[in-house]
Order: structure tokens, then C-alpha cells, then sequence
């Protein structure tokens, strides 16, 4: 896993550019990634979800679900709470528990990830494949280009620089942002979306 401030930065850039006004006003089940007062969503409406959360200085919480995940089918079952510190969201992890709707839980605090200890024969909780696309740098430049202006190859890394900086501007959005479907950037949207985001700060000043 990278930092969590690298991790945010990649993951909020993708939610500033999928941002659409429809989308913020909608009612409807949401789909994609976004971003709102609790933190990073990632849901493809099917077996994926993900939310990530900052809780204060210096400390994050990761939690969602892979249908790779294996352990909320293991037997016994597996305590996915057990030895978190106290600031986690207790009664959202419980109630997505008790639903049967959570397949791992991570945090990070004091400078490193933990979760809680695995039984030596479950290998897969889901985090690898759920959050391959923003872990593995290649893959979330991948996920860019869907959404950037193709003239001259370096759109993608030009703004995931500018994003793992913290220092990304409406400016810069609207010069190479390009909806995957041919249409013309939100770019109030994205904008609103990119200071819920703080991606205009640095990265020593989000937690």
C-alpha cells in the first residue's frame, strides 16, 4: 500500500473528474467514484465497494469489499475489528458486518497500515483487487486516460503529478480534462469536487 496521502491523491483526482452536477443532485444509487463530507467512494454496482476516510491528524481508515474477499466466508470467522484503535467508525463497521457487506477493514495511523490478524490459510481479503487501480501506479494511469485529452501522451501523468503534489487548480483541469465520452468537462462540478478533495493543498497540510 502507498501512503495514504498518495492514495487520496489518486483515487480523489479520478472523483474530480468523473464530478458532474447530475450526479451531485441525483437521489439515485451512485456509481463510479465521487466524493462527499464522509470520505472516497469507489462502487462499480456489482461485487466492488470501497470507502476511505481521513479521522483526524495523521490517521485513515479503508474499508469495503472485493468478491475476491474470503473473509467474511471464512470459517471461523474472522474479527475484522479486532485490535482497531478506538476512532474507527464503529457502528458503520458493525452495521456493514451484521449486513454481511464488509470484506476487509484497514487503517493507518502512527505512520503505517494495519488491520487485524488473518488466520495463516485465508491469502485473499479483497484489498488487491479492489484497490489494485489506484495502488499500482501504472493501472491508475490507465484509469486517467479515460479522461484526459490524448495529445501527446503525458495528459495522464501530467495531472497525477499534479495531483500527488497537491497542487492541482481548476486551470489546469479544465486545460486537460476530456470526458471518455466526448463531451464537455463539468467543470463547475470537478471544481467543487477538487476542493472537497483538498487537492489544491499540499500534501503535508491533509493529514
Amino acid at each position: 500500500m502507498p501512503s495514504p496521502e498518495v492514495l487520496w491523491a489518486r483515487w480523489a483526482l479520478v472523483a474530480v473528474l468523473e464530478a458532474t452536477t447530475e450526479a451531485e443532485e441525483s437521489t439515485r444509487y451512485r456509481t463510479g467514484c465521487w466524493i462527499d463530507d464522509e470520505g472516497l467512494h469507489l462502487d462499480d454496482c456489482g461485487c466492488t465497494w470501497w470507502t476511505f476516510s481521513r479521522v483526524g491528524e495523521g490517521r485513515w481508515v479503508l474499508f469495503g469489499e472485493d468478491e475476491s474477499s474470503a473473509c467474511k466466508w471464512h470459517t471461523p470467522p474472522v474479527d475484522m475489528l479486532a485490535g482497531g484503535p478506538d476512532w474507527l467508525p464503529h457502528d458503520e463497521l458493525r452495521d456493514r458486518l451484521d449486513g454481511n457487506e464488509l470484506g476487509c477493514v484497514y487503517w493507518y495511523e502512527d505512520g503505517a497500515w494495519a488491520r487485524a490478524p488473518y488466520p495463516d490459510d485465508l491469502d485473499d481479503d479483497g484489498l488487491d483487487c479492489g484497490m489494485s487501480r489506484f495502488v499500482e501506479r501504472d493501472s491508475a494511469l490507465r484509469l486517467l486516460d479515460e479522461h484526459v485529452r490524448r495529445d501527446g501522451g503525458t495528459s495522464a501523468e501530467t495531472l497525477m503529478a499534479h495531483a500527488e503534489a497537491y497542487r492541482l487548480t481548476p486551470e489546469l483541469l479544465e486545460s486537460l480534462a476530456a470526458p471518455a465520452d466526448g463531451s464537455t468537462p463539468d467543470l463547475p462540478a470537478m471544481t467543487r469536487a477538487l476542493h472537497r478533495a483538498a487537492l489544491t493543498a499540499r500534501a503535508e497540510t491533509v493529514g
